[in-house]
Formats: C-alpha cells, sequence, structure tokens
C-alpha cells in the first residue's frame, strides 16, 4: 500500500488498464449505448472480415494499395484504448488518513497521492481536454492515432507515419478529425488554504487543482473541500480545445472532491475534551466563563463579550417551502472612542473562529469583500474569484474600520448582511454566490470621539439602512473615571509585565476549547415553544409602544428577529433543543443594553448603580399596580428585561433586605415592602 501511494501516478495507468480488460472480458456482447468509436472499430473489423472471407485482397490492395491487406490490421490492433473507455480511474485514499494543510506540501510529495483541504477561491470554465487525437492522411487513408495524455509536451502531427506513406516515401498530410478523438471534462480550481493553517503575519498559500471527467462543477468559490489527488511536478502541458496550453506551477491532479457542508466538521475534539465539553455545558455558568474567556487579557466590556460568544455560535438558519431563507447569523457592530480595544476584539474573533477573516476598510474595496472578475494569464479569459464575504461563508468576516470605507464599496455587503449571498454581473459572468457569514465590524465616531452635545446621528457616520441589519449595537466610550482607570491601569500594567491575564476567580479556556466547544453547539436546532411565542410577540409590542410614546425609533421587525437568533444562541450553548423563557431575557437584556448605549441617557449608564437600577425598576412595577407585594418571577424577568443582571437583581435583594426595606418570603415566591 505504502509503494501504490508514493508512485501513484504510475499504478493509476496499471490500475485503468487492468480494470479496461476485466471490463471488455465481461461485456463481449454489444453495449447498450453505442458512441461513435464503437461504430468505428465494428467497421473496420467488419471490412477486414469480408475481405479475408471474399479472398479478394489483391484486387482491393491495386485499387487502395497495400494499406487495407496489411496496415489497416495493424491499425486495428494498434485502436488506443482510450477512445473506448467509458470508466474513470480513480486512486484514493483511505478514509482514516487525515487531510493536511496545503502549507504542509514538500518536493518529497511530488509523485504522492495527498490529501488537503482549503478554500476554493476560483473556479474556471468547464471545457474540453483532449486525451487521443485521430488524424486521417490525405494520401494513404490511413488512421493515426496520437496519445496526448502520455506526453508532457504536445506539437500537432504534420507527416502520416503509416507503412505506406513510409515505404513510398511521400508524408502525406495529416488532417484531425475531431468526431473520431477523445476530449473529457476539464476544469481548473484555485484552493487557498484554510485560515485556520495560516500562520499570523503569514500570506495564505495557494495551489492549482485539475479535475476531470465527473469532478468537475463539484464546488464553485467560497466552497470548503477536502481534495485528494496526485501532487505533480512544476511543468505540465495540457491539450484544451485542440490548443496546446502550458502551466508553469505545482499543481494537484484530483482523484476525489469532497465539499464540506458543515463548518465546523473539520474540528475534531478527543473523548477526553468531549467529556470536558460536556461538564461545561451542565454547569450553571457556562455562559459567563465562555464569555470572560474571549480575549482574557482585555479590560471589561462583559456584555460585549457575551454578545460576541453568541455570535460564535449563531442562530439556526431557516429556509421556508417556498425557498425564503431567514439568516441565523447575529451581525454586530462596536463603536466607540479610540483605545477601548475594539480592533483586538475582532483580531481575537478571527483567530477563534474556524473560517474568520479580518481585513480593514481602507484595505478592502467593493469587489475585495465580494468577488471579483479576474483574467487568467495563461489562456487570457476571464474567471470568478471569491472575495473575504465570500471566503469568510459559514463563518466570522471581521471588518475594522468600517466608518472609513467608501460608500460605493460599503453599499457592496448590504445584500451580504441580510439575504447572505453575492449576486454578480460582470464581464458576462452572471450568478450567485453564497455569502453566508456574519458581518463583525468596528468604527470610530464621525469626530474621532464621541460628542455628547451631538445626537447619535451626528455622531456616527453610517445610513440607517446600514445599521439597521445589526443585530446588536455597542457605543464604547472612555469616560474618565477614577475607580475604573485606576483598575485598568492595574489590567494593563501586569499584562505588560507578566504578558498574561491577570489571575481570575477561575481559569479561562483557550480558543482551542471555545472553538470545539462551539463546534458541537452548533450541531443543535432549537425552536421557540408556542407558549413563549407568546410572551415574545408581547414584550415586542410593549417596546415598539413605549418607544412610540417616548418619542424615539420605534423597533423594527429585524429587531424581534435579533432576538430570536440570540435566544436560539443561547440554547445552543445549553445544548437543547427548546428555547427557554432566560433564554428569552437574557437575549431581551442584551438587546436593551445594545439600544440604551446608543441614547443620550444612555451614555451615562454604566454610571448608575446595578443595584439601584434594579431597585427602581421594583418600585415603579410596585407603584405602576398600587400593591406592596409582587411576584419575585415576575418582577425578576422584567429587571432582566431593563438590562439588569441576574445577581445584581439578587443582590439588591439581600441588602435591602438586610436594611429592612423588603422581606422576601422563604419560597422565594414573593416580595413584600415593609
Amino acid at each position: 500500500m505504502h509503494g501504490v501511494v508514493k508512485n501513484a501516478k504510475r499504478y493509476v495507468n496499471i490500475f485503468d488498464g487492468i480494470a479496461t480488460e476485466m471490463l471488455q472480458q465481461m461485456d463481449s456482447a454489444s453495449p447498450e449505448r453505442v458512441d461513435v468509436f464503437d461504430e468505428l472499430q465494428r467497421q473496420r473489423k467488419h471490412q477486414m472480415a469480408v475481405m479475408q472471407a471474399s479472398g479478394e485482397r489483391n484486387s482491393i490492395a491495386s485499387e487502395r494499395g497495400e494499406f487495407l491487406e496489411s496496415n489497416r490490421l495493424s491499425t486495428v490492433d494498434e485502436f488506443p484504448t482510450a477512445l473506448l473507455r467509458r470508466h474513470e480511474t480513480r486512486l484514493l485514499p483511505t478514509a482514516s488518513s487525515p487531510a493536511g494543510a496545503l502549507r504542509g506540501l514538500r518536493a518529497c510529495d511530488i509523485g504522492r497521492l495527498v490529501k488537503v483541504c482549503g478554500i476554493v477561491t476560483r473556479t474556471s470554465d468547464v471545457k474540453p481536454l483532449v486525451e487521443v487525437v485521430t488524424y486521417t492522411c490525405e494520401t494513404c487513408g490511413c488512421e493515426v492515432y496520437d496519445d496526448v495524455s502520455r506526453k508532457k509536451n504536445f506539437l500537432p502531427l504534420s507527416k502520416c507515419t503509416s507503412k505506406r506513406c513510409n515505404a513510398n516515401k511521400m508524408g502525406g498530410r495529416l488532417f484531425a478529425q475531431t468526431r473520431g478523438s477523445k476530449f473529457v471534462k476539464y476544469q481548473e480550481l484555485r484552493v487557498q488554504e484554510l485560515p485556520l493553517h495560516v500562520p499570523v503575519g503569514h500570506v495564505p498559500r495557494s495551489i492549482t487543482v485539475h479535475c476531470r471527467g465527473e469532478l468537475t462543477r463539484q464546488c464553485a468559490p467560497g466552497d470548503t473541500v477536502t481534495l485528494s489527488g496526485i501532487f505533480l511536478p512544476q511543468r505540465f502541458s495540457g491539450f484544451r480545445g485542440m490548443k496546446a496550453g502550458l502551466i508553469s506551477d505545482t499543481f494537484l491532479e484530483a482523484m476525489s472532491v469532497d465539499k464540506e457542508k458543515k463548518n465546523y466538521s473539520e474540528i475534531e475534539a478527543d473523548d477526553k475534551v468531549d467529556a470536558l465539553i460536556d461538564d461545561v455545558a451542565d454547569s450553571p455558568d457556562a455562559y459567563s466563563r465562555l464569555s470572560r474567556s474571549i480575549a482574557p487579557e482585555i479590560f471589561g466590556h462583559e456584555d460585549v463579550k457575551r454578545a460576541l460568544l453568541l455570535q460564535l455560535v449563531g442562530g439556526v438558519t431557516r429556509t421556508l417551502g417556498d425557498g425564503v431563507r431567514l439568516r441565523g447569523d447575529v451581525n454586530i457592530c462596536l463603536m466607540g472612542d479610540p483605545g477601548v480595544a475594539k480592533s483586538q476584539l475582532l483580531k481575537s474573533i478571527a483567530s477563534t473562529s474556524p473560517r474568520g477573516v479580518y481585513t480593514t476598510g481602507k484595505g478592502s474595496s467593493g469587489v475585495g469583500l465580494t468577488a471579483a472578475v479576474v483574467r487568467d494569464a495563461t489562456t487570457s479569459e476571464m474567471s470568478l474569484e471569491g472575495g473575504a464575504l465570500v471566503l469568510a461563508d459559514c463563518g466570522i468576516c471581521c471588518i475594522d474600520e468600517f466608518d472609513k470605507m467608501d460608500e460605493h464599496d460599503r453599499t457592496a455587503i448590504h445584500e451580504v448582511m441580510e439575504q447572505q449571498t453575492v449576486s454578480i454581473a460582470k464581464a458576462g459572468i452572471t450568478t450567485t454566490l453564497n455569502a453566508r457569514s456574519a458581518v463583525l465590524a468596528a468604527a470610530n465616531p464621525l469626530y474621532g470621539r464621541y460628542n455628547k452635545k451631538k445626537t447619535m446621528a451626528e455622531n456616527i457616520n453610517l445610513p440607517n439602512s446600514l445599521l439597521s441589519r445589526f443585530d446588536l449595537l455597542f457605543l464604547l466610550l472612555d469616560k474618565p473615571e477614577v475607580e475604573a482607570d485606576i483598575a485598568l491601569a492595574r489590567h494593563v500594567t501586569h499584562v505588560h509585565r507578566f504578558l498574561s491575564n491577570p489571575d481570575l476567580d477561575f481559569e479561562p479556556y483557550d480558543s482551542v476549547f471555545i472553538r470545539q466547544y462551539v463546534a458541537q453547539a452548533r450541531q443543535f436546532d432549537p425552536h421557540v415553544p408556542s407558549n413563549l411565542s407568546h410572551a415574545i410577540i408581547d414584550s415586542y409590542v410593549d417596546r415598539r409602544q413605549a418607544a412610540a410614546d417616548d418619542g424615539q425609533g420605534a423597533a423594527t421587525p429585524r429587531q424581534l428577529l435579533s432576538i430570536l437568533r440570540l435566544s436560539q444562541a443561547l440554547a445552543r450553548l445549553r445544548f437543547d433543543d427548546v428555547v427557554n423563557q432566560n433564554d428569552v431575557n437574557e437575549a431581551s437584556r442584551l438587546t436593551h443594553v445594545s439600544k440604551a448605549s446608543l441614547g443620550h441617557h444612555g451614555c451615562d449608564i454604566a454610571i448608575v448603580d446595578p443595584k439601584s437600577k434594579a431597585f427602581n425598576v421594583l418600585c415603579n412595577y410596585a407603584s405602576q399596580r398600587g400593591t406592596h407585594t409582587v411576584s419575585f418571577q415576575q418582577i425578576k424577568d422584567i429587571a432582566i428585561k431593563k438590562a439588569v443582571r441576574e445577581h445584581d437583581f439578587l443582590a439588591m435583594l439581600q441588602e435591602y433586605e438586610e436594611l429592612g426595606v423588603l422581606v422576601v418570603s422563604a419560597d422565594h415566591a414573593r416580595i413584600e415592602f415593609c
């Protein structure tokens, strides 16, 4: 087996010849589908049988030359088997052999059967590739066959090589017969290594893949594929459409092309990691610990990190019966003053996500984000090459300096953020590519820093049509506060001294474990039960009415879908197939925090004591209903929807109960004011 893998090209030819002989012996009867090559061979054999039976060799030879008696028979015996071959012989690796990275291919792998994985960035049109060229001599009428597939360099034959032309030294002219030649389907792919395999600071490597026969039309730009094929030397001559073309590049002759249907399919965890993942999923603080493990060297931003964790998990994509597709990916935009670690958060997510692509606004054009039409240097033909959003299919595309993009380039992602497709109509190429990626953008205010004297629209230089496509928008401000500044300075100095984050109250998980945990969480497909749907509807209607009464912008149906996506992501984190009330409450709290951070009063939302805010929610609820006794669970759900965390709410109850302001029943069913 090792010898077959080491010298794969030679053994493919041997197995192909053996398979051809076996098929001819097994099927001696006439085939069900007779093609032109079978008919030509049948006519030649029939003509020779008639000549031998009638004894008219001499008369026929005098009219048509000795070619029919001697050379015709030799031509039939030397009839290329490739003209009659109806099967494809492939050499596949064992199922247990792992797929390596393109960066791991070395010179010692030339001629070997290799298995690699990557992202398709460019595909060419499917064209005919000739294997055997059939010529006809205008002098002697002989047919000459030229097996192009066995040649390193191709030049069309110009003189006849039959016995009669050689004996008479006539050198008859040859004319190619297109109908009598053998063509196969041919396509070139440009495959780039996965972002997971690219070291930090390195340029992704690519390789050209040659697909033949039924391996063509198996993938499109942006697809993640696992390829097995023969790694061949740098120079190779191909024959396309009766014209010779030379490819000066190391390439892979494909033996199989398997398109990955799941984004996280290449991530596999061992038994120990699976057991640890199950323990974390069953723990009540899994949501908090996983979110705090995202970039632990960055101080604060707890709610932002929770939102980024939910973006990694994502919601469930629904496809309706009429083909309408409802996206499940969560789009997040981080806006704020310089120096609040927006770029570091983006790079952390790009490295944690298996298909994370990081780019900047000034460094990306419209075609660089979506798709570009490029001209092939060898054939001078136009081909399609996917951009950042296409390469981040089923992943996360992190766009930094989002506000620095040109307006024309920024409009290219409108379709991607909602429909998750890229429509191309350039240079005669009209197609639609998948761009099922979540967008994580970072932008700065228009005046460098957020100006509290101006409105949000004046501070943020982004159109409302684009902002509405984000599920969550966080405004991160650099506010001078003594206690917060001291804590931040201590955190930063500790990181610079010890090159690690300060000691936390728990052991943070590394990015590899988070990636594996998210991979298993994305396998669940949670749904919203009917009893919870009514609660979500009532909450959405109340929020729209409250926003309209306050003179603010009313909530849109996209925000309702955002709550559903975040709720499904929270259920996935628990490895559950059903969304519960706590998931909806946390999703509503995140959307409330996101919206409150953008308002004028939301700029000082962090200054307010969370316990005081929770007590105000309790007092307002009791005064509106004119009662001194309220339901514990009901007021808890309302407080969480008002952006109050659960532990802050419980701490408030304990503190005010010690002060004698209120009393909580023993069964935690009621709260009564003293």
